[in-house]
């Protein structure tokens, strides 16, 4: 594997590591800030927000400039939008800065996955953008956790300053070390957008926001939940969020193995008990053992979700993978944005911290409806075709006296 792929990981540690490390923070944010925690959540929003419409946008302005250029500029709205987190005197410009950071995610993974292929052989195009992700996996498993910790010690300025750092690491490392890409080729935007026409791109990427908003409705809110209703120390939201991580991982891996054996099945199953598990975290967030486990699990069936979401979206959408990919992250984070939104109404509303979950459960339950009903209209429209196609070939047949 090229040295190039680190570069792109220690970006995606950087950018995954920005994008969740906020959920251990909120009480320190809306404290200094003076706003509530339902307010406060609204970083979460605004960052999912803008990876929903930065994905499509930044994806296309790729499409007119050199890729490594392109993930160079990226790398730069990355460190901007941080450093302005870092030193933001009202909640406000802190929302801005969110924004501006989250503008960088969606792009960065669908071009980032295009650069990642073509720096190897054939056969290694797989494993060369899993490399890449693995960036994104890491830093949930430390990233995240480490960058909590350093928030509640020291203050979450410095956390977000470091993460500043990261970015300024991974786009040295891109200048330095990805190759010149000739500006491709060939490509229009008609032909990319002409795949959203087609309803099973629509029915999947729905199932993107709904299956994963369900995750991010219940761990937006993780902190006060884990220190107000299972009476968890603040501190051990950290460990806490290590297993979170190391669900992710291990969901991760278990959807790729199986996501291209059996798609469908493989989405039935982690939405049908992730939906399952969210309900139960409304009776296992009072006992510290069993939301501990819980966590871990929602981690685990939430990331589950995402290989056969993401094969999903590629399989109907062939003839624009790069567009409809970067689309369908901004389709998990929209999810994040609704459920992040939803969570706020619910407490807000004086239902308490665990209400939350109630929401989640009830998303990821919706996916697994469009899961069913996308299955149900691609039988009924490969039914007539084979009907068309085994009259014909009975047309061709030799006729006998």
């Amino acid at each position: 594997m090229p040295l190039a792929l680190l570069a792109l990981a220690i970006g995606a540690f950087g950018i995954g590591t920005t994008e969740f490390v906020i959920m251990g923070l909120l009480p320190q944010v809306a404290g200094d800030f003076g706003v509530s925690i339902p307010t406060a959540g609204f970083l979460v929003t605004g960052y999912a927000v803008g990876v929903m419409l930065g994905a499509p946008l930044m994806t296309v302005l790729g499409t007119k400039i050199p890729r490594k250029r392109m993930l160079m500029v990226l790398m730069g709205f990355f460190i901007v939008g941080n450093l302005l987190s870092a030193v933001a005197p009202v909640f406000a410009v802190m929302l801005i800065g969110r924004v501006v950071a989250s503008l960088a995610h969606g792009a960065f993974f669908g071009i980032g996955s295009v650069v990642a292929a073509e720096l190897v052989a054939p056969q290694k195009k797989a494993g060369a953008i899993a490399m890449m992700f693995t960036g994104l996996t890491v830093a949930n498993v430390v990233g995240v956790p480490l960058g909590t910790l350093i928030g509640q010690n020291i203050g979450w300025r410095v956390t977000f300053a470091i993460v500043a750092a990261l970015g300024v690491i991974g786009l040295a490392g891109i200048a330095k070390l990805v190759p010149d890409m000739p500006k491709p080729e060939g490509v229009h935007l008609r032909h990319e957008i002409a795949a959203f026409k087609n309803v099973q791109v629509l029915l999947a990427m729905a199932m993107t926001v709904l299956g994963f908003g369900g995750v991010f409705a219940a761990i937006t809110y993780i902190t006060p939940m884990m220190t107000n209703v299972a009476g968890f120390a603040e501190s051990s939201v950290t460990w806490l969020l290590v297993l979170f991580g190391l669900g992710m991982v291990g969901g991760n891996l278990v959807g790729g193995k199986f996501a291209d054996r059996a798609l469908m099945p493989m989405l039935y199953v982690s939405l049908g008990a992730l939906a399952l598990v969210l309900g139960l975290f409304t009776v296992t967030a009072h006992n510290k053992f069993l939301a501990a486990i819980t966590i871990a699990l929602i981690g685990a069936l939430g990331f589950a979700t995402v290989p056969p979401l993401q094969k999903r979206v590629l399989d109907q959408a062939s003839g624009a993978p790069t567009l409809a990919s970067a689309v369908n992250i901004g389709a998990f984070n929209a999810g994040n944005a609704l459920s992040a939104w939803l969570g706020g109404i619910v407490i807000s509303a004086g239902l308490g911290y665990t209400a939350p979950n109630w929401v989640g459960a009830a998303l990821a339950a919706g996916a697994l409806v469009l899961a069913v009903v996308s299955a149900v209209l691609e039988r009924r429209t490969a039914a007539p075709s084979l009907v068309v196609a085994g009259a014909g070939q009975r047309q061709a047949e030799p006729v006998h006296h």
